[in-house]
């Protein structure tokens, strides 16, 4: 797969994230918990366990600075900060742990948990947002992560697939 497909079809996830998912949330669930689907975000994880934390860095980076400037966020940066630097932890795991889908699993909702935490506390230091943390976390947080958690599983396999048949640069082996 070429960085051409993986820029196709992170453009897609994208504009799915803020045209069509978030009329697919039921309307119940609208009044008690709001739920973000961050699926640019796990595609950013998956890059940066299976490709490399450099390249998830990038991709987080551009599409979390997109997020920023179409959006939602009321000042640049901390999407694009949170989404690159989760992007590049997330690849600091590779070669380091066994990848299996369960490991693959709690680094993504971990991922997703810091993505988040890390928004908060930049809207939180700089008075975007006077919430409470354990309301967000209950209420936007935890139901977040489930959503991408289910969706990180339902791609797991062709995604992982796809990752693994990617042929590795001598300059990748190095680091």
């Amino acid at each position: 797969m070429s960085h051409k497909k993986l820029w196709l079809m992170l453009s897609v996830l994208f504009l799915l994230e803020g045209t069509l998912l978030p009329w697919l949330v039921p309307v119940a669930w609208q009044s008690k918990v709001q739920v973000d689907p961050h699926f640019v975000l796990v595609i950013v994880l998956f890059i940066g366990l299976y490709i490399n934390r450099h390249t998830a860095l990038v991709y987080g980076l551009v599409f979390g600075m997109l997020h920023d400037f179409i959006y939602h966020s009321p000042m640049l940066g901390p999407v694009s900060f949170g989404m690159g630097l989760a992007g590049y932890l997330a690849g600091m795991l590779q070669g380091r742990i066994y990848s299996s889908i369960v490991i693959s699993m709690v680094v993504i909702g971990l991922g997703n948990l810091f993505y988040d935490t890390a928004i908060y506390g930049l809207f939180r230091l700089f008075r975007v947002t006077h919430t409470n943390l354990e309301w967000v976390f209950l209420h936007q947080m935890l139901p977040s992560m489930l959503i991408n958690l289910l969706f990180a599983l339902a791609i797991y396999v062709p995604i992982r697939k796809l990752f693994e048949s990617l042929p590795v640069k001598q300059s990748e082996e190095m680091e």
